[in-house]
């Protein structure tokens, strides 16, 4: 059974075990490297009567990086790129909610990662919503944003003997959401 918009008014919390919070990164200018995020915690107030009014923050732990090759996530983990013991979390904070369609939101915010905060947008599509076999509520968004690693002083690199870099810049951050409403 699902729920009309104005019905899903309320507090969530993020269900870790059905979300996801990924990434995409170039490699040596010819593949892509994908991983997640495994910590994390996220809060958001909806408002299905009018969208904008839409509130949401999520915390990621960087240590939790996940690229499947351990000797790659011990690199991610240290000061080249995310150095986690200085900077243990990576925030975002919505300042806005545009609705683009019934299915779709722009959601911007300040996105912080070692310590440099920056706005972002993010579009999501609103996928749906059910109630799961324990009666709770579950809403699901997807979404994505490209942004710059520069841009929040992840600078590492290396050159390539034929030209070109190691790391590309751009890093797709995923989405993929799983929200319980809150009594």
């Amino acid at each position: 059974m699902t729920v009309s918009l104005p019905e899903l008014t309320g507090d969530y919390v993020l269900d870790p075990a059905h979300t996801r919070i990924g990434f995409v990164a170039r490699h040596a200018m010819v593949t892509k490297v994908r991983g997640a995020f495994h910590q994390f915690e996220g809060t958001a107030h909806l408002d299905g009567a009018d969208p904008a009014r839409s509130t949401g923050q999520l915390v990621i732990k960087t240590e939790s990086i996940d690229t499947g090759v351990e000797q790659r996530d011990q690199h991610l983990r240290t000061n080249d790129f995310l150095d986690a013991p200085k900077f243990p979390e990576i925030t975002f904070r919505t300042t806005s909610v545009e609705p683009k369609s019934d299915t779709e939101y722009r959601v911007t915010g300040d996105l912080t990662i070692k310590e440099t905060t920056r706005p972002v947008s993010i579009d999501f599509e609103y996928t749906g919503n059910a109630v799961d076999p324990y009666g709770n509520l579950r809403v699901g968004l997807e979404g994505s944003v490209t942004i710059s690693r520069k841009d929040f002083g992840v600078t590492w690199n290396a050159a390539l003997e034929g030209g070109g870099v190691l790391v590309g810049d751009k890093v797709v951050l995923e989405f993929d959401i799983s929200a319980i409403k809150q009594a």
